[in-house]
């Protein structure tokens, strides 16, 4: 019984990418799932993704580059203003400039590097780097 769609998606990818396998599939989806895949391929850590419905709510075909060395989500779901982003970098990032946060913000679900150009805050969802 799946309860945390974006856990099992991330787990999912990061266990692929360790593998070394050169796509994966996730299913089932979600849109937010949708949104940090956007985010991820941006930030070329996927190369590609594709949505494919099949009559039970679809699946994403996903290349995969190869880049992803940890991801995951940031449980409990952390509201963070905009100028406590640092603190939260060293906390679940390895190094400065290294790695990325995910925001879900009243934007939509941005980075923290984008959260900061806009001075937002929101609530933390994963981390990847």
């Amino acid at each position: 019984m799946q309860h945390d769609l974006l856990n099992d998606a991330l787990v999912t990818l990061r266990h692929a990418d360790q593998q070394g396998q050169g796509t994966v599939t996730l299913r089932p989806t979600s849109k937010l799932i949708g949104e940090v895949l956007r985010i991820f391929q941006e930030n070329q850590y996927i190369r590609e993704f594709t949505f494919v419905p099949n009559g039970r709510g679809g699946e994403y075909q996903i290349q995969l580059s190869r880049r992803i060395n940890s991801c995951g989500v940031i449980k409990p779901r952390l509201a963070v203003r905009g100028r406590e982003l640092e603190r939260y970098e060293a906390r679940f990032l390895p190094a400065q400039d290294f790695g990325m946060l995910l925001l879900s913000t009243n934007q939509g679900v941005v980075s923290h590097a984008r959260a900061r150009e806009l001075k937002i805050g929101g609530k933390l969802l994963a981390y990847v780097y």
